[in-house]
């Protein structure tokens, strides 16, 4: 008895060019904003981190001091909103690799990030990379 595999289509190169901006843009761009949002965070205090009981032990202090942060950040709009984008952006790599070759979509999709990384500090902090960078 003959095994007859069916095949799915692959799709086609637009089709890849536009999931490698697409994950380009994810990673890239949003990068900048969330340094921007952590580095301008300002967390109220928390009570709790001051108690006696969480004081006395170094581990303890770790653990809800760090509870606290990631909490005080992920509650942060300017944060969470690129956090959840540049999320996207690898479950969207992860559906890419999948069908595209991965020795192409690696290095075309971290250099696409790169670039939107270096659009994206230019829109959010003004900075303007130098020639020999962008040469190199």
């Amino acid at each position: 008895m003959a095994d007859t595999a069916t095949q799915e289509p692959q799709p086609g190169p637009f089709n890849y060019v536009v999931g490698f901006t697409l994950v380009g843009i994810a990673w890239g761009l949003t990068t900048p904003f969330i340094r921007r949002a952590a580095k301008d965070h300002n967390p109220a205090p928390h009570p709790s981190l001051e108690s006696d009981a969480v004081r006395s032990s170094w581990l303890r202090s770790k653990v809800y001091g760090t509870f606290f942060a990631v909490v005080d950040l992920l509650r942060n709009p300017r944060y969470a909103v690129p956090l959840l984008l540049n999320l996207t952006g690898s479950v969207w790599f992860f559906l890419l690799i999948g069908k595209a070759e991965l020795s192409l979509t690696v290095p075309i999709v971290n250099t696409l990030a790169f670039l939107f990384t270096i659009i994206g500090d230019w829109w959010v902090d003004g900075k303007v990379i130098s020639r020999n960078t962008m040469a190199g």
